[in-house]
């Protein structure tokens, strides 16, 4: 995993779990790697790991099951979803909005794009 320098790596790694619960390399309800293994895998400190899964199971979508490990809420990729458009409609659109209006673009362009892209995703 390629960290950038403008966020913190532990808000890297937590995306990177939300990424693995949406994209369902993690089930609902799966065991998860543990931070020792985490750490390993991602080759960064385990408190940074720590602060990742500290922060996931606040949001209640991991759990720690004493003397067991980690694992997906059973609901986690419902609550992962609903974070994440809500951060999308909130922080992402706005500025996709305000480029398209410096740049002249329509949604009549935006849907033929996304079109395109719909079309090239399902051929591949």
């Amino acid at each position: 995993m390629q960290f950038n320098k403008h966020t913190a790596i532990y808000l890297q790694i937590a995306n990177y779990m939300y990424d693995c619960i949406l994209d369902e390399e993690w089930n609902n309800g799966a065991r998860i790697p543990s931070i020792r293994d985490m750490a390993m895998q991602l080759e960064v400190n385990p408190n940074t790991v720590t602060r990742a899964y500290t922060l996931l199971q606040e949001d209640e979508i991991v759990e720690n099951q004493r003397g067991i490990g980690y694992f997906t809420a059973l609901d986690a990729r419902e609550k992962v979803l609903k974070r994440k458009q809500k951060a999308f409609l909130e922080n992402e659109l706005p500025n996709l909005f305000n480029s398209m209006q410096q740049l002249g673009l329509t949604l009549q362009d935006l849907q033929r794009q996304y079109e395109k892209f719909i079309k090239e995703t399902i051929e591949s």
